[in-house]
């Protein structure tokens, strides 16, 4: 039985992790032969005409279908139908609203495998309804991968997934697909005009709680006295936003700490920060690791999750306890006062990727997943 014709489907609201992880696996996977595409669900009002636009850039077939709430009992037969027609070897979801409705449709349609990527471990799914709900999808999955070996646990522990059909295949990235200006440092510092010479720490990410930013900036506050010229960028939006704001004002750092909000050259902003300041609670994987380690920009982030299997303790960067401001803003005031020793963290980050996470193991090992599935059948 052929494993040759894949759909990948999954909701999109703008272009992150999963997504990025998308546009260098889906091309790759093209480039070896797989008549492979992309199906979106997408909110009425928010067609991702970006993301669609680089994935069509990178010729990958892309479908969206209207997802009018996160419950649309007629999303199901809809997606079945479009299955049906379509007659995919391979269903290949990814994320919680893929799943719900993509599995279910795949099986109703009669579609000869069922594959499903799992991507984070965010805190709800551990919730009894969203255990059963889980392991239901888990008994019409043929297999699993996650992008991490926290990930893999993660879904058997909470998930139900049988151990024997999860394999972890992490994140990959080529770092000649991550530019940024040459002048990015100088055009950083010009943007938000401070000196050429200010040391700047950032984070790249959304607001929400997942991201722990209120710890990144206590930390912050607690260094500030130490390097007076020092600035907290972070670029991204999110549902935390006045939160954070009213925060750095109550810490007396707020002319020092920069809100960008959501911008579309997150990379040249990465690429001018001296350190990435990443205080997450939880974190799937975090291509942002994989992108700063691209740009050489050295990295403090915190012991969870999946984070330790990506950046390497006094090597690459800094790991700390989450929710430690104390811990934080000691590795922060580390590699401010020595920053010829944070670019070499850097420098050494930069090879890691290159030894450790090439977009061609993901894409082979994805495709020995499905060649396996072919060869079961």
């Amino acid at each position: 039985m052929s494993t040759n014709r894949v759909i990948h489907l999954s909701k999109m609201t703008g272009v992150a992790g999963s997504e990025g992880h998308l546009l260098t696996l889906l091309p790759g996977l093209r480039a070896r032969g797989l008549d492979v595409s992309l199906w979106i669900l997408v909110e009425p009002d928010n067609p991702v005409e970006s993301f669609v636009e680089q994935a069509s850039a990178l010729g990958i077939p892309t479908r969206r279908l209207v997802i009018h709430r996160h419950l649309d009992p007629r999303l199901w037969p809809r997606l079945a139908g479009a299955f049906r027609d379509a007659r995919p070897d391979i269903v290949h979801t990814h994320l919680l609203h893929a799943d719900l409705y993509g599995i279910p449709a795949a099986r109703r349609a009669r579609i000869p495998f069922v594959v499903s990527s799992q991507h984070n471990d965010d805190r709800f799914r551990r919730t009894l309804p969203m255990r059963w709900l889980h392991r239901w999808l888990w008994r019409r999955t043929d297999r699993g991968i996650a992008i991490s070996g926290a990930i893999r646990q993660f879904v058997i522990d909470f998930a139900g997934a049988p151990p024997e059909r999860v394999v972890t295949i992490h994140y990959g990235l080529d770092p000649a697909t991550v530019s940024a200006p040459p002048d990015a440092r100088a055009a950083l510092r010009g943007s938000l005009g401070i000196p050429g010479d200010a040391p700047v720490v950032g984070s790249v990410c959304r607001l929400a709680e997942q991201k722990g930013l209120i710890h990144g900036l206590r930390a912050f506050a607690q260094v500030a006295a130490r390097f007076p010229q020092a600035h907290y960028v972070i670029a991204g939006d999110g549902p935390l936003r006045p939160q954070l704001e009213a925060e750095a004002a109550r810490l007396g750092v707020a002319q020092n700490v920069h809100f960008l909000g959501w911008r579309d050259d997150a990379r040249a902003i990465m690429a001018g920060l001296d350190v990435l300041l990443a205080p997450s609670l939880w974190e799937g994987f975090g291509l942002v690791f994989l992108e700063a380690m691209a740009l050489r920009v050295p990295v403090i982030a915190t012991r969870v999750s999946a984070i330790p299997e990506v950046v390497i303790d006094g090597e690459t960067g800094w790991l700390v306890p989450p929710r430690d401001p104390d811990a934080t803003g000691a590795a922060l005031g580390e590699a401010l006062a020595d920053p010829s020793a944070a670019r070499q963290r850097g420098a050494d980050g930069r090879r890691r990727l290159e030894e450790h996470f090439s977009p061609e193991v993901m894409v082979e090992r994805t495709l020995a997943l499905y060649r396996g599935l072919e060869a079961s059948a």
